[in-house]
């Protein structure tokens, strides 16, 4: 079937200088002076609110001593693929460490009630055809993409030696060793030759830091942390009916929250929905796998789908004649602008003029949104307060069947805390949002996790030291200094998985597929020549930090209209190495010239056979 292009207003019926002013209001009502210091980290204060695991008993172990080849601290997908890569370039000698109690990440930890992918799961999910798997339908459910990794662990033998709920809590490099010293929490001392830092993106809740919090005698947990024993149900039987005599808050309509509110509406007796800023909420056509389609598929399917979705997701523009693959929120910009390219028989644009005519699009989409809500939710001062005022890629886009029609519900209330920039305080009975005092028996929270707060708090280790007792976090502290953004200078045989200073994919697990990829070369090659140590030199670092940011695509205008999130450092600015305010962007410092450019610059990188801008001692 040809994805066909949306109903959008045309450009002539959208005031565009008028809907940047709203923005601009709508987002500076938004802006807290303090910044990321609006969030709390884990604490006493939040005793139900803790990384305990409800899922797995954590089972008495004895501590483990011992020499090994590589240590991968993670279990996520950036570690798991990290350990398909290293398994195929012929290393068994690993451990993966994770806190959890099975491989999985975001998948083992968020089984709240309606967790699903929110793209398209057949790009999302690596190795399907290695595999030999696909996925049951187009956005997956988060039981099954956490069954899907745990296959891949035993194809790839990644549970053997790995260690779970296991937290490791230093790390320093060992110059007469020539090894990493590994401490966790369960007392082991590992000596790895190797560490890979594959420790996620999204892996460490967030909290905010609302007055009172501690106070507040009712049930709190985060998404991260279901419990259904309080709610009643499960993640693949989500009938909360434990819910039906509690009232119920939530904080957040993020990409978590407006998948739990459905459930939480049809089952509590009476839901709080805590807004400061609205998602924008599209629908969802989540068909099954089509089994013809299936057999269709050729040997190379994947990452030509994915290669297709990159295009139009995040480089704007497909090919003349190329079908939108995709075909929905995600790609809507471009297969509009495609589709009305081609009807004026494809006119040569200017890059300026083409984003001119992206931005345009961008409004009237943005426009259409507003228009899906207005006609979904019935009471038009709740519809009103459920309206995005900010540009497509502000804040992550979603999709859901039955968020806005849950405000329709009797039971459910919508509390906008825009005005107050978020919940007043917490009471022993309730919360205080617009100076009214709310009384629940339960406060859930759906804050995300830290994403741009500072290293060493989404690390959550303690000490991370290379050579001569340098940490990484003064080594980072006005900025990343990598080399491709998987190694830094003074950091022998330590290797970063994440959104650093490499390429960015519209797929985040093909950007750790690819990273995972390069690190097994790199450590192949290295054992292969008896190398003690590699690192980058201090020159190809700091060749490579001038490179990727003389390359760079300014994006400040940008993030200087978007409303606060995790997207643009909540809308503070810290300053770089010459002084300079900037936002800090949650996806580090991507290569300008594009995701392909920069795969092309590894294999030749690769290809030279030489590790060009490393150390190597033997």
């Amino acid at each position: 079937m040809t994805c066909k292009p949306t109903a959008v207003p045309p450009v002539e019926e959208i005031d565009i200088p008028a809907l940047r002013e709203k923005y601009r209001q709508e987002r500076e009502k938004r802006i807290r002076p303090e910044g990321q210091k609006q969030y709390q980290a884990l604490s006493g204060e939040l005793p139900e609110v803790s990384s305990e695991d409800p899922h797995t008993p954590r089972q008495a172990r004895e501590p483990v001593s011992k020499d090994i080849d590589v240590v991968v601290l993670g279990g996520g997908w950036s570690g798991v693929l990290a350990g398909v890569h290293l398994r195929k370039a012929g290393i068994d000698d690993i451990c993966i460490v994770d806190s959890a109690g099975d491989f999985g990440g975001v998948w083992y930890w968020n089984r709240y009630p309606g967790v699903q992918c929110d793209n398209d799961a057949y790009c999302y999910l690596p190795l399907l055809e290695e595999m030999g798997f696909l996925p049951s339908k187009k956005f997956s459910d988060g039981a099954e993409i956490y069954q899907y990794m745990r296959s891949i662990g035993d194809r790839f033998k990644l549970y053997d030696g790995a260690l779970f709920h296991t937290l490791i809590n230093g790390m320093h490099w060992d110059e007469d060793l020539q090894r990493w010293q590994v401490s966790t929490d369960r007392g082991d001392k590992l000596r790895a030759r190797f560490v890979i830092m594959a420790n996620g993106l999204l892996n460490m809740p967030k909290f905010p830091a609302v007055p009172g919090i501690g106070d507040f005698k009712g049930k709190m947990f985060h998404t991260s942390r279901w419990d259904y024993d309080y709610t009643g149900g499960s993640q693949t039987e989500p009938v909360l009916d434990k819910l039906s005599d509690k009232k119920v808050a939530i904080i957040g309509t993020g990409a978590t929250a407006i998948q739990a509110i459905p459930h939480l509406g049809r089952h509590a007796q009476h839901l709080y929905v805590l807004q400061r800023t609205p998602s924008s909420v599209d629908k969802r056509d989540n068909p099954p796998t089509d089994p013809d389609w299936a057999q269709s598929l050729e040997p190379g399917w994947q990452a030509a789908r994915q290669d297709n979705f990159h295009r139009a997701a995040m480089e704007g523009a497909l090919k003349p004649g190329e079908e939108d693959l995709i075909c929905d929120f995600w790609t809507e910009i471009t297969r509009n602008m495609m589709a009305e390219m081609e009807a004026e028989g494809w006119p040569q644009l200017s890059m300026e003029e083409f984003m001119q005519r992206r931005e345009e699009m961008d409004y009237r989409v943005m426009e259409r949104a507003r228009k899906r809500i207005c006609e979904l939710v019935e009471d038009p001062d709740t519809a009103e307060a459920l309206l995005p005022w900010y540009r497509f890629p502000c804040k992550r886009p979603l999709s859901n069947n039955d968020y806005y029609p849950t405000f329709n519900r009797d039971n459910v209330t919508l509390v906008d805390v825009s005005a107050t920039q978020g919940v007043e305080a917490m009471t022993e009975k309730g919360f205080v949002a617009n100076g009214q005092e709310y009384e629940i028996d339960c406060m859930i929270f759906a804050s995300g996790f830290e994403v741009t707060s500072d290293l060493d708090r989404r690390w959550g280790i303690d000490q991370v030291e290379g050579r001569d007792g340098k940490s990484i976090y003064q080594h980072w502290g006005n900025g990343y200094r990598t080399l491709h953004g998987m190694m830094s200078h003074g950091f022998p045989n330590q290797f970063y998985m994440g959104l650093y200073q490499g390429g960015l994919n519209a797929t985040i697990p093909e950007i750790f597929n690819r990273q995972g990829q390069h690190i097994a070369y790199i450590i192949q090659q290295g054992l292969a020549q008896g190398a003690s140590s590699i690192e980058p030199s201090e020159e190809a670092q700091d060749e490579w930090v001038k490179h990727i940011r003389e390359t760079a695509i300014d994006i400040s205008e940008l993030q200087s209209e978007c409303t606060p999130s995790y997207f643009n450092n909540e809308g503070e600015k810290e300053k770089d190495e010459d002084g300079n305010e900037k936002y800090r962007w949650y996806l580090g410092e991507s290569y300008g010239p594009g995701w392909n450019a920069f795969q092309a610059l590894l294999q030749e990188w690769r290809d030279s056979g030489e590790l060009p801008g490393m150390i190597i001692k033997k």
